[in-house]
C-alpha cells in the first residue's frame, strides 16, 4: 500500500526534528569567546620618562647622539668634578698627538698640593708633594678618586699652568660641539666663568667613549690606592648595575650632587647626566631610572655603514655612467621599540651630476623619517671616483643634456 505524499512529508519532518534535537542535545555547550589579547606594549606610545628631582638632566643615545628625554638640558650649570671628564679628554688627545706620554713623570707641585690636596675641603688623590708619579697613575688618581690635586698637577704638566690648560679645554670643547660651556680650571671647583650644560656634558661623555676608549676605561675602576690611602669611586651605580661602566660624579655647594653615567646593554649604550640633585643617593637613583627607561623603550639600529652603496646616480660626461653613493660615517637611528619598520629613508641629490667626481665628494643628503619627522641624516658621498670622459663622450653627453633640457 502506498503512503500518501502528505503523510510521507509529515513523517520526514518528524524524523528531521528528532535527529536535529538529538544533535543539539549531544553538542557541547557553546563557550564564550576568549577576550582579545591586549596590544603589545611596543605598539603603544612611549610612556613619559621617570620623574627626576634634579634641576637639569638629559638622556642621550651614545651611538646616534639623539636626545631621548631631558629637562633644562641647555641651561648653564656648574659642572663640579664632572669637569675632570674634560680634563681626561684633553690629556687623551695630547697623548694621541704624541705631545705627552703615559710614562711621563708628573710632579705633584706645591701649588697642586696646597690648592687641591688633603688640606682643602675638596676630594684629593694623596700623591706626595714635590714627588712624581707616572702620568697614567696620576690620571687614575684624578678619575677614580676625583683628586683635585691630581687634576692640577696633570694640567701643569701638559700645558705649563692651569690657565693654559683651561684654554686647551675650551678649544677641545669647541671641537666636540659643546656650545654652552666654558672652563677656567681642570678640577671643577666653583669659579666665575666656569660652566657647562647637561647637554654639553653628555656630548663630552659620548666623545670620550668614542675617541679615547682607554682613557674612558679608567672610569669603571671601583677603587684606587695611592700610598697608604685607598679610596672608592663615588659612582654608586658601579656597584648597583653591572652594565654601568662610568662616568663621573660631581658635588659642591653651588652645583649640588651631579652624576654623568653610562651603561652598555647588548649593542646599545646610553648616557645620562643628572645635575643639581639633592643627595649622593638621589643622583644615583635618578640616573638608574633614566637608564632603565631608555633601554626598555628605545632601540638603536645601524641603517647604513661606511663604504656600502646606498644608491646609484647617473653621471654625465664621465668615463663611467654612474657613481655609487654612500655615507662617510655610519648612519644610526634611535627609535621607540617597534617603530623600526616605519622608518622611511629619503635622498636629496642634485638632478644632474657632471664629471669629474672625486671619491668622498659630497653629493647630497640621506634623511630618515619617522612619523613625518627627521630622526637622523647624513651627507651622501661618492664611494668611487668618476673621471672625466673623453672628448667624444663629453660631446655626446652635452647633446643629450641639451635635448633633455628642451
Amino acid at each position: 500500500m502506498k503512503v500518501p505524499a502528505l503523510a510521507r512529508a509529515a513523517a520526514l519532518a518528524a524524523v528531521t526534528t528528532l535527529v536535529t534535537g538529538l544533535a543539539i542535545a549531544q553538542a557541547p555547550t557553546p563557550q564564550p569567546a576568549a577576550p582579545a589579547l591586549p596590544a603589545a606594549s611596543d605598539s603603544l606610545p612611549v610612556p613619559p620618562p621617570p620623574q627626576i628631582t634634579a634641576s637639569a638632566w638629559v638622556l642621550m643615545d651614545a651611538a646616534s647622539g639623539n636626545i631621548l628625554a631631558g629637562e633644562n638640558y641647555d641651561q648653564r650649570v656648574e659642572p663640579a668634578s664632572i669637569t675632570k671628564v674634560m680634563t681626561s679628554y684633553v690629556i687623551a688627545a695630547e697623548l694621541a698627538a704624541g705631545k705627552v706620554k703615559d710614562t711621563d713623570q708628573v710632579m705633584m707641585s706645591e701649588n697642586a698640593w696646597r690648592t687641591g690636596g688633603a688640606g682643602t675641603d675638596g676630594s684629593y688623590s694623596g700623591f706626595e708633594v714635590n714627588k712624581t708619579a707616572p702620568l697614567v697613575q696620576m690620571e687614575k688618581g684624578m678619575v677614580v678618586q676625583s683628586g683635585n690635586d691630581a687634576a692640577i698637577a696633570l694640567a701643569e704638566h701638559v700645558a705649563g699652568s692651569t690657565d693654559a690648560f683651561a684654554a686647551l679645554m675650551n678649544q677641545y670643547a669647541a671641537r666636540i660641539g659643546m656650545k654652552g660651556s666654558h672652563f677656567v680650571n681642570p678640577h671643577g671647583l666653583s669659579a666665575e666663568g666656569h660652566y657647562s650644560t647637561a647637554h654639553d656634558l653628555a656630548l663630552l661623555g659620548r666623545a670620550l667613549i668614542h675617541d679615547y676608549p682607554v682613557a674612558y676605561s679608567y672610569n669603571k675602576i671601583k677603587e684606587f690606592t695611592v700610598g697608604p690611602i685607598t679610596q672608592p669611586n663615588r659612582n654608586l651605580l658601579l656597584w648597583r648595575d653591572p652594565s654601568v661602566d662610568g662616568i663621573k660624579t660631581g658635588h659642591h655647594s653651588g652645583a649640588g650632587y651631579c652624576l654623568m653615567a653610562s651603561a652598555m646593554r647588548g649593542d646599545q649604550r646610553l648616557i645620562s647626566v643628572v645635575m643639581g640633585s639633592s643627595s649622593e643617593n638621589q643622583r644615583a637613583v635618578d640616573s638608574q631610572a633614566l637608564l632603565n627607561w631608555g633601554f626598555r623603550f628605545f632601540e638603536t639600529h645601524k641603517l647604513y655603514d661606511v663604504g656600502k652603496q646606498i644608491a646609484k646616480q647617473k653621471v654625465w660626461k664621465g668615463a663611467a655612467d654612474e657613481v655609487q653613493l654612500g655615507v662617510a660615517e655610519p648612519l644610526l637611528v634611535t627609535v621607540p621599540r617597534g617603530k623600526y619598520n616605519q622608518l622611511k629613508p629619503m635622498m636629496d641629490v642634485p638632478k644632474t651630476l657632471v664629471a669629474p667626481i672625486a671619491k668622498g665628494q659630497k653629493i647630497g643628503t640621506v634623511k630618515v623619517m619617522l612619523d613625518g619627522k627627521i630622526v637622523s641624516q647624513r651627507p651622501l658621498v661618492a664611494i668611487n671616483a668618476v673621471e672625466q670622459g673623453g672628448f667624444f663622450k663629453r660631446l655626446w653627453d652635452e647633446l643629450w643634456m641639451w635635448w633633455e633640457s628642451e
